[in-house]
């Protein structure tokens, strides 16, 4: 789809929360409250046993290609351990085909949650990262394939891939949109990928983030201005201030661990963990209030910041409740 820099507000989804059939019913409930799009979520496990799912994110999207009508896209694949990185390739291709103009493909260099489950020798930080864009670049080969009908093949570091093409293959190939929550990466990023997607963090953090990214894509010879940044928030809101810390030590307790999280290969190992976590944690990471204008003025300093779209969580089971209310009174109080 084309880069807009009109702001859009969308959902994200839990797969890891929530049954998919309650995924795709709240996805839609959300777009009917003003909601815009859909950043789905890739687990293979979830992040503690009392998220208790772990569904197929591409089953989900193809679900709510039929049941919305924004874009949808995964937040995010790893293209670099579970799946080849054609088999992510054919997987988006197919997508973007299905429901022109909607579908991006959101990528990051994996966790061991998710991962590990192959039983492969799982690498520090800096090969992950170094898969990641060696896929990458496959799969940019075989979008261009898709395009232009010729066979392509790739034989590098990590990954071999034999003569090929896509057969099935939108106009337009959608954008490669990387996760990322370090600098390197960020400048990478802005080097090889169409826009940069990231999580709530202090602004400082995410105003160095945008420098890094915008450097690659200045040595690209791009204009950094018309690529996508986007940004997924967590929060918890409830009726009552109280309530609303209690979904997020019981359903979101990961929010509150400070530390790197992508070498931890168990949710029981996270549910140990999370025993140690209390309410002072979310502070400075997570907002957790019953006031919406509380959650409106945190997110409104993203949008100041310069992302163009938002995916907004909200960690409790009360998704009903929390979309009418943020569709009645955050949503049309977001200024760009």
């Amino acid at each position: 789809m084309a880069a807009s820099k009109d702001l859009t507000v969308g959902y994200a989804a839990m797969l890891e929360q929530f049954h998919p059939t309650d995924v795709v019913d709240y996805s839609a409930y959300a777009e009917e409250h003003g909601f815009d799009g859909v950043m789905a979520a890739d687990h293979f496990q979830p992040w503690v046993p009392q998220q208790g799912e772990a569904a197929f994110v591409w089953n989900v999207l193809t679900a709510l290609g039929e049941r919305t009508r924004g874009d949808i896209g995964p937040g995010v694949t790893c293209p670099s351990f579970r799946f080849h990185p054609a088999m992510v390739a054919q997987a988006s291709a197919t997508l973007a085909a299905m429901y022109p103009g909607r579908h991006w493909l959101g990528l990051g260099s994996g966790e061991a949650l998710n991962e590990h489950v192959t039983a492969g020798y799982w690498p520090e930080a800096p090969e992950r990262i170094n898969r990641m864009f060696e896929a990458i670049d496959i799969i940019k080969k075989l979008f261009a394939s898709g395009v232009d009908g010729k066979d392509v093949k790739h034989s590098g570091q990590f990954y071999k891939m034999e003569s090929t093409r896509l057969w099935t293959m939108p106009e337009v190939p959608p954008e490669i949109l990387v996760a990322t929550a370090g600098p390197i990466t960020a400048k990478r990023a802005g080097k090889h990928a169409d826009g940069l997607i990231t999580v709530g963090a202090p602004l400082e953090k995410i105003e160095m983030l945008f420098g890094r990214f915008e450097a690659g894509v200045k040595e690209s010879g791009r204009d950094a201005s018309t690529m996508p940044k986007v940004l997924q928030v967590h929060m918890s809101w409830a009726e009552t201030d109280e309530e609303a810390m209690a979904n997020a030590m019981t359903e979101w307790p990961n929010g509150g661990m400070k530390f790197p999280k992508a070498d931890i290969r168990s949710p029981h190992d996270f549910a140990q963990m999370a025993k140690l976590v209390r309410p002072e944690d979310f502070s400075g990471r997570m907002v957790v209030s019953a006031d919406p204008d509380k959650h409106r003025e945190a997110i409104q300093q993203y949008v100041d910041l310069g992302f163009d779209r938002i995916y907004l969580h909200n960690v409790g089971r009360n998704q009903k409740e929390w979309i009418e209310v943020f569709g009645r009174e955050v949503l049309p109080k977001l200024v760009r």
